[in-house]
């Protein structure tokens, strides 16, 4: 990894006319629910020591990532969410669990773009805080746990045929906060790597960073498209200026198929933007809530 890798994609030269960016979990690949319930809370309620309130950890922490609108939240801004969340539920009061002060780490991730371990372990390295390095930990296993637990998960329906039509035209990136590493591993496992010019994961920046680095204003605002499941792709589309189609949660392959059959060639006609895109972002908010369902104090 470059020590700069926003100059690996600002040295990204236009050869399509198109750019489209494309989120991997939960968007190209069927990995949100076994990775966020196998690998991720697990071992949150391990590290973190919540056994006594686990039933709760559990749901908020699925809440967080998969069922809100900080679903696909970088995980480091995740735990400080669903310790937020935590502190005011009242069961969580009535057993008396005494939850960690994530000032450092809410400290850290104000200030560090490149949220991934190779950042936060050089972090942990100068400021040796109990914090930083329970949470480091936990990261580190978690990776560990999806090597070993997460394979063979194979592309929604419509994804493989989508990339060969996205390819004719367009510059394509993986435009992720999930670690390079896990990102190439699952690309190449179902052999759909060729068809992107760059994996793109947290150690590149935000997903605002990668569009504007990658792609702005080296195309049209009209001829970039970003793909997700999630609002921080919404959120980093329109931060950029740039168009953006939805993989609504629960709905993927409808939504696939409808990007394959109608959505795709809307963009490279150039009627995509407008009524159609504004019709489409609105049923995909209508899925995801911002506030939990439980009560809280």
């Amino acid at each position: 990894m470059s020590e700069n890798p926003h100059k690996v994609l600002e040295d990204l030269k236009p050869n399509k006319e198109f750019f489209i960016g494309i989120d991997s979990d939960g968007c190209v690949f069927d990995t949100m629910e076994i990775k966020q319930k196998e690998c991720f809370c697990p071992q949150f309620i391990k590290h973190f020591r919540l056994q006594k309130i686990s039933k709760y950890a559990r749901e908020t922490w699925e809440f967080v990532n998969l069922y809100s609108k900080t679903r696909g939240v970088n995980r480091f801004n995740a735990v400080i969410r669903t310790f937020e969340l935590l502190k005011v539920r009242p069961e969580v009061a009535a057993r008396n669990a005494q939850l960690p002060d994530m000032t450092p780490l809410i400290n850290w991730v104000k200030k560090e773009t490149k949220l991934g371990n190779p950042a936060l372990e050089k972090y942990a390295a100068e400021v040796n805080d109990p914090i930083i390095n329970q949470t480091l930990a936990w990261s580190k296993e978690v990776n560990k746990v999806i090597g070993e637990l997460v394979f063979d998960v194979p592309p929604f329906p419509f994804v493989n045929e989508s990339l060969e039509s996205m390819y004719t035209k367009a510059d394509l990136i993986v435009v992720s906060q999930t670690p390079v590493e896990a990102l190439a591993r699952e690309w190449n496992e179902h052999n759909i790597d060729g068809h992107v010019r760059l994996i793109a994961g947290q150690e590149f920046g935000t997903k605002a960073e990668h569009l504007k680095y990658a792609a702005k204003g080296k195309y049209p605002d009209d001829k970039i498209l970003m793909i997700g499941d999630a609002p921080g792709d919404l959120d980093a589309a329109k931060s950029n200026g740039v168009l953006y189609y939805p993989i609504n949660p629960g709905h993927e392959e409808a939504s696939w198929e409808r990007f394959y059959k109608e959505a795709l060639n809307k963009f490279f006609e150039g009627t995509y933007a407008g009524e159609y895109e504004k019709s489409l972002i609105k049923e995909f908010e209508s899925y995801l809530p911002a506030n939990p369902s439980w009560k809280v104090i």
